[in-house]
């Protein structure tokens, strides 16, 4: 069947051919077959971009996951989307799973909002529509001038849970962090099941020694600070010695998050876990980065089983972590890709999804 059928073109963006996997996912979903690109590094590492068929007054689809090599993912995406544009799509539709720079959401120091300027940079370049899914900050939103569906993959790991861990209810959500109660919160008002929260764990990300808190240096006798004016400081911050509120004993643990990339902090509190006398350890996430040795760190750890979906590919992982399995949320991605083309409400989408999922 035709790509083009009823107006609809599906691209997946991607040089990397493990990274298009997620594509076909979809296009067989829907039934249809993928849109004839290609997209290539030519020997002075530019980005080529060769649309190979009309879409002209189509909806397109551009489908792409980050690869390891984030920022050619997004140049390849721009540079997509561009070309379409020229080309006289209709409408343009990035399906972006994981959100690239999600994490740079926040000014720190003399930093940047990077996720605002490549919100920007999407925007110019021609893209119409965004579909996502679980933003790091639901907030990056925001940052577009364009709707934005931001999907849940809630629903397909809670349905892990129940399948996949036959003694499910002698279990417990885990935040790994106060910022991380809501997330767990969520997940076991769903289960029906009781929640732990681990606090004094160190947040690098959150501190306030990053966030430019400490500029300009509080000297009292500075010429610059009115003598009249004396600024209250407050009292810095100590960590505090690392708790469990919750009881873990003789229970399952599920930690609950949203991205699992450097996996220090899953790994200290999988010890944490243990030692409180949980006898199973569980990680769930939606997006799987597991940058650098997070395979090996995780294989040769307290932690039992690492649950993350297919918004990001990461077979080569697998292969070095038997301990990772994989959830596929192509369905929800291919609903949506189906119901907007149609001109249908998305709202079937996000029931029963509370603001913390």
């Amino acid at each position: 069947m035709s790509a083009a059928k009823g107006g609809l073109v599906i691209f997946t963006a991607n040089s990397n051919p493990s990274s298009r996997e997620l594509g076909r996912r979809i296009a067989e979903r829907l039934g249809v077959e993928l849109g004839k690109v290609q997209v290539y590094q030519e020997a002075n590492r530019e980005t080529r971009v060769q649309i190979e068929e009309s879409v002209r007054s189509k909806d397109v689809f551009i489908i792409q996951t980050v690869s390891k090599d984030v920022n050619t993912t997004i140049m390849e995406l721009l540079i997509m989307v561009y070309a379409c544009r020229t080309s006289c799509a209709r409408n343009i539709i990035g399906v972006i799973p994981y959100f690239p720079y999600s994490k740079q959401c926040k000014m720190r120091k003399r930093g940047s909002i990077v996720s605002k300027l490549l919100a920007s940079m999407m925007c110019k370049a021609g893209l119409t529509h965004l579909i996502t899914m679980d933003l790091h900050q639901k907030e990056i939103q925001g940052f577009f001038n364009i709707p934005v569906d931001n999907l849940r993959a809630s629903p397909f790991l809670l349905q892990y849970i129940q399948e996949e861990i036959p003694d499910y209810r002698n279990a417990v959500i885990v935040a790994k962090s106060p910022a991380a109660a809501k997330r767990a919160q969520s997940f076991a008002e769903r289960l029906r099941l009781g929640i732990a929260v681990i606090h004094g764990e160190a947040q690098d990300a959150e501190s306030d020694l990053v966030d430019g808190r400490h500029s300009p240096p509080t000297v009292k006798n500075s010429g610059a600070i009115h003598p009249s004016l004396e600024i209250p400081l407050l009292i810095p911050k100590e960590k505090p010695p690392i708790t469990v509120v919750g009881d873990v004993g003789g229970r399952i643990a599920i930690i609950v998050d949203d991205i699992i990339d450097d996996v220090d902090s899953f790994l200290a509190a999988a010890e944490t876990l243990k030692e409180r006398g949980a006898y199973k350890i569980f990680v769930m996430a939606t997006h799987g980065i597991l940058s650098s040795d997070a395979p090996q760190l995780i294989e040769e750890s307290a932690i039992d089983e690492v649950v993350v979906t297919n918004t990001i590919p990461h077979e080569i992982q697998k292969l070095q972590c038997p301990k990772i399995k994989t959830v596929d949320i192509s369905m929800i991605l291919s609903e949506a890709i189906r119901r907007i083309h149609n001109g249908e409400s998305m709202s079937y989408l996000f029931r029963n999804i509370g603001m913390d999922d």
